[in-house]
């Protein structure tokens, strides 16, 4: 398995940050791959020499599994084993441990000798659970090296990761990923429903805004019915997920969406696990269109074809802004679903959150932000409106006269669509590992050839971009991706990447640019057999379409 030449930059910068000091972060968004580099990075420690076992560290049980499986398949020749409620062993190479688990005193004491301990969503590595699992490791071995990835390094509460961490080795922002068709580009819009002088006036709390008070603004069944409006204009037949202040708001809300004839999933902390992922499997399922929640699906949940999120709350915090917008952002493998063609995200900012962080981008900082909190003026008296219909005087943000149950007009919404990323195609073709060739000269096909796989990019009949690529040998040919041409000629080098070798054709050998040969020249159609300027490569390229031309049209009309 090859890595991308991003991924590959920062594999060889944690390992060089690892040999000068004993810890270092690195951070990533979703979607560029951090179990794959943090595995690539374990693999070149243990080649060297320099680790003998390791632990990486998880909140989650499903991370367990997906980043051991990923691990091993980066590794094949390490082992692994299981530290959680399940399971209880030491014996791998590297051991999967859940911090839930691993916190207790008497499993800390089981821990062996660590040259090395991975703390996966660092961004928690300073609550005291992480706290004791690190001085246990460090106690074992003073040498100990200590990784922490994470998309979001800025934490809710304003403390800093310092404590831990020294140093960051590299990041990765998400305007790289978006450029580079890993994520999909958002289109943000800013929905003023005549409330946004009321929300910046909402008090904040030690973690967040009151979210209380933000629901007193926000949860009115006109706001209510004036959101799922503007939700049909702009995004009515996308798979959708909202975000709302209070589980009375997400309740309200939802039952607005469902009473206007669009299946909708109310989820929230409350219900037990298995009703909880019951409802996301029905949503992933495509029972329902919509799933409200109020801090349920902010980190550790994906369901790449959502590609509407919706802010009903503001966030003082960006990191909560970027991981409720990074639902929305990842790209479709279109083989696990086919039909979804997916070129963008858009975000409806009823809030204002947008307005106050602007970008996706952090800024990362070790240290505690102390900056002043916004000062609260106790004494200020709250606007008020009077009644027309009954003369009475009543806050002004209330939108239903609580005495005659009148109910003011929302105002047209100020609509503001916001673009903050450079959206400059990166030179995907030029960082490949692969050479892409236009066998056809007609800038609508583009394919890729290697040793073990091939891949091609090309224009459907329904006019958007497709990725197709296969194995050598095999008559399969999988669907990749479906929409813009950068999405898609990341899926396809993916593919390659995921089945070749450094060993693979790669673009800079020198027989690649011969001549074809006779041979080859023979299997092309009649228009291609006198071409004497076709290349090697072109005519394998050529070759490789004609031989999968019935299951590439298969696999296209599919998607």
């Amino acid at each position: 398995m090859l890595l991308r030449p991003r991924q590959e930059t920062m594999v060889g910068n944690i390992v060089g940050a690892l040999s000068e000091h004993d810890n270092t972060l690195a951070v990533a968004p979703t979607g560029a791959g951090k179990t794959v580099m943090l595995s690539a990075a374990l693999g070149r420690m243990f080649k060297k020499g320099s680790l003998n076992k390791a632990c990486v560290l998880q909140h989650r049980d499903e991370l367990t599994t997906q980043n051991s499986a990923t691990f091993l398949r980066m590794n094949p020749s390490l082992t692994a084993s299981f530290f959680n409620a399940e399971a209880k062993s030491w014996r791998g190479d590297v051991g999967f441990a859940m911090v839930q688990t691993l916190t207790r005193p008497e499993n800390r004491e089981t821990m062996p000798v660590l040259d090395a301990l991975i703390i996966d969503e660092a961004h928690h590595a300073c609550a005291d659970s992480y706290l004791r699992i690190i001085e246990q490791a460090r106690k074992n071995n003073p040498n100990c090296k200590l990784l922490g990835v994470t998309a979001t390094p800025m934490r809710g509460d304003k403390k800093g990761l310092r404590a831990v961490f020294d140093n960051v080795c590299d990041q990765i922002t998400v305007g790289e990923l978006i450029r580079s068709g890993h994520l999909v580009k958002p289109r943000t819009f800013v929905m003023n429903v005549g409330v946004q002088d009321e929300l910046r006036q909402v008090k904040k709390t030690a973690s967040d805004y009151d979210m209380g008070e933000v629901a007193e603004i926000m949860d009115k069944r006109p706001i209510n019915q004036a959101v799922v409006q503007h939700w049909k204009e702009k995004a009515g037949g996308r798979q959708t997920v909202v975000f709302c202040s209070t589980l009375a708001h997400a309740e309200h809300v939802a039952a607005t969406f469902n009473a206007e004839g669009i299946p909708t999933a109310f989820i929230s902390g409350d219900l037990s696990d298995t009703a909880r992922r019951t409802l996301i499997d029905d949503y992933a399922k495509g029972k329902y269109q919509v799933i409200v929640n109020v801090a349920v699906l902010t980190e550790g949940w994906d369901h790449p074809p959502t590609s509407c999120v919706v802010l009903l709350r503001p966030s003082s915090y960006k990191s909560t802004m970027i991981q409720m917008i990074g639902r929305g952002l990842r790209v479709v493998d279109s083989e696990k679903w086919p039909g979804v063609t997916k070129t963008d995200c858009i975000i409806l900012d009823f809030g204002t959150s947008t307005l106050i962080h602007g970008n996706l981008e952090q800024t990362v900082k070790l240290e505690d932000d102390k900056k002043d909190e916004d000062k609260e003026s106790g004494t200020a008296t709250a606007p008020h409106k009077t009644c027309p219909d009954c003369k009475a005087e009543m806050p002004a943000r209330i939108q239903e006269c609580s005495l005659c149950g009148y109910e003011w007009p929302i105002a047209e919404p100020h609509v503001m669509e916001i673009d903050d990323f450079s959206m400059q195609e990166i030179q995907i073709l030029q960082t490949s590992h692969f050479l892409w060739c236009d066998p056809f000269h007609t800038d609508n096909t583009l394919v890729a050839v290697g040793f073990k796989a091939w891949a091609t990019v090309l224009i459907s009949p329904r006019g958007f971009w497709q990725a197709v690529g296969g194995v050598t040998g095999s008559k399969q040919v999988h669907s990749l991706a479906s929409g813009d041409k950068s999405v898609c000629l990341s899926a396809a080098n993916d593919w390659l990447n995921l089945h070749e070798t450094e060993d693979s054709a790669h673009k800079t050998r020198r027989w690649l640019y011969e001549q074809a040969t006779p041979k080859q020249l023979q299997y092309l159609p009649p228009q291609y057999q006198h071409d004497y300027s076709l290349t090697r490569y072109e005519a394998s390229a050529l070759m490789t379409l004609k031989f999968n031309q019935r299951a590439i049209k298969q696999a296209v009309g599919a998607l």
